[in-house]
């Protein structure tokens, strides 16, 4: 995924009605591949790099545990902008 390919992606955690639901300038993303949060970004700005090795549960409600469920991510070790799906939990 090139530069101009991340800033135009749909960023975790925006509203659906927003009108501009995208990446914005000056932040820093990870792209989430596959699992039910495939192809979102995730706003990393201002975490840590420990933070950033550690990966993250984000609430989802469209993970195999519906509401109240986490999808879990990790950093690719090849290639730490993309994050692969680690599974789900409660």
């Amino acid at each position: 995924m090139d530069d101009e390919q991340l800033m135009r992606g749909r960023v975790y955690g925006a509203d659906h009605d927003d009108p501009d639901p995208g990446s914005q300038y000056g932040h820093v993303y990870r792209e989430l591949v596959a699992g039910p949060l495939d192809g979102l970004l995730l706003d990393v700005t201002g975490w840590s790099a420990d933070r950033l090795a550690e990966g993250v549960a984000l609430p989802t409600e469209i993970g195999a545990f519906g509401p109240g469920g986490r999808a879990h991510y990790a950093p690719r070790p090849a290639d730490p902008r993309r994050w692969d799906w680690a599974g789900d939990s409660r």
